[in-house]
């Protein structure tokens, strides 16, 4: 039987914050890219998913990134250290590096912009 008859048994609706580190900000975020699920999430992959994020206009954030990453390892954010961290700071360059640079759209700082895009605080109006 071909694999695209048989059903997926593998519930296709968790919500994306129900990945550790992921709230409901990042999971608004992923939803206005058309990244419904957890699962679409994960087939996805880190960087696809946030080179989408960037190609929307949003602002680019190592820690929003590499939040991500941790978070589809089931690892908390801040298990991040040394070499690896390294490593995806380079990931993140170069996703960064696809994308034109725009104008940032608000007046927050860097840490007020990952903090809300982390879903920690909430969005000054």
């Amino acid at each position: 039987m071909p694999s695209d008859l048989v059903p997926d048994l593998v519930p296709q609706n968790t919500p994306v914050s129900s990945i550790p580190n992921l709230g409901p900000a990042t999971e608004a975020a992923f939803a206005k890219v058309g990244i419904h699920s957890a699962e679409q999430l994960r087939r996805l992959g880190a960087d696809a998913a946030y080179l989408a994020l960037l190609k929307s206009g949003t602002a680019p954030h190592f820690i929003g990134y590499y939040v991500i990453v941790m978070g589809l390892q089931g690892r908390p954010w801040n298990d991040c250290i040394g070499a690896e961290k390294a490593a995806l700071r380079k990931a993140f360059d170069a996703l960064k590096a696809q994308v034109p640079r725009m104008p940032p759209k608000t007046d927050f700082s860097e840490l007020e912009a990952a903090l809300d895009f982390l879903g920690v605080v909430e969005r000054k109006r």
